[in-house]
C-alpha cells in the first residue's frame, strides 16, 4: 500500500505538489506525521485542503487553514 496526499484549492481544483514530485509513504502514520510538519508551508503555497489517499482511495480530507 502506498499513502499519498492530494492537494486542492478551496474550489476543489487539484494543486501540483511543490517541486512537482509527489511524496509517497509506507503507512498512514508516516503520511500524517509529514503533513503535520509541512501543512503551514503548503498553505502558504496556496493549498487549502489536503486529501489523504491509500493506493488512490480517498481516506479523508482536511483544511490547512488554522481555525
Amino acid at each position: 500500500m502506498v499513502w499519498t496526499w492530494r492537494y486542492e484549492k478551496a474550489d476543489g481544483t487539484v494543486v501540483a505538489p511543490a517541486g512537482g514530485q509527489e511524496e509517497e509513504f509506507a503507512g498512514q502514520g508516516d503520511a500524517e506525521t509529514w503533513i503535520g510538519e509541512s501543512w503551514k508551508e503548503l498553505a502558504e503555497g496556496g493549498v487549502d485542503t489536503a486529501v489523504l489517499l491509500d493506493d488512490g482511495r480517498e481516506v479523508y480530507s482536511m483544511s490547512l487553514h488554522e481555525a
